[in-house]
């Protein structure tokens, strides 16, 4: 490895993304598991009334798939806690400031949530409001 590729690789973050709470990842962790991506906005009033409902997800079903959040305006660090306070976002939020590697373009209209399967696969986007039974029904699962 050159000097140039070590120093690059010594300051370049590990991860194709960040999320709020410092913690890098990489796609391929999530490997054999569900992910749930849901992009939203502060302006979108659906995105807000659905925060509830993907709070709920995340609190009681953790075991069955991975929740995150994306913002769609590209909110820096401080304006995405700001953000995450106000609305008591509990679920992770990846952070716009580190470039994150997305799997898919980011959608056109809002809110809208992107399902990863277990081998990868990519459902979506589901356009409109989620609620807790619906997020359980993409990943295959009964509500309860």
């Amino acid at each position: 490895m050159t000097a140039a590729a070590l120093v690059l690789t010594a300051c370049t973050p590990s991860g194709d993304f960040e999320t709020n709470d410092g913690q890098f990842h990489d796609w391929k962790d999530f490997y054999g598991d569900y992910v749930i991506v849901n992009y939203f906005a502060e302006w979108c009033a659906p995105c807000l009334r659905e925060l509830p409902e993907l709070n709920e997800f995340y609190h009681q079903h953790q075991d069955k798939a991975h929740l995150l959040g994306v913002s769609f305006d590209g909110l820096n660090d401080e304006e995405l806690a700001a953000l995450a306070a106000k609305h008591n976002i509990d679920f992770p939020l990846i952070r716009n400031d580190s470039y994150p590697l997305l799997p898919f373009e980011q959608p056109q209209a809002l809110p809208a949530t992107y399902i990863i399967t277990p081998n990868g696969d990519i459902h979506g986007p589901l356009m409109g409001e989620q609620t807790e039974a619906s997020l359980l029904e993409a990943i295959g699962q009964p509500a309860a």
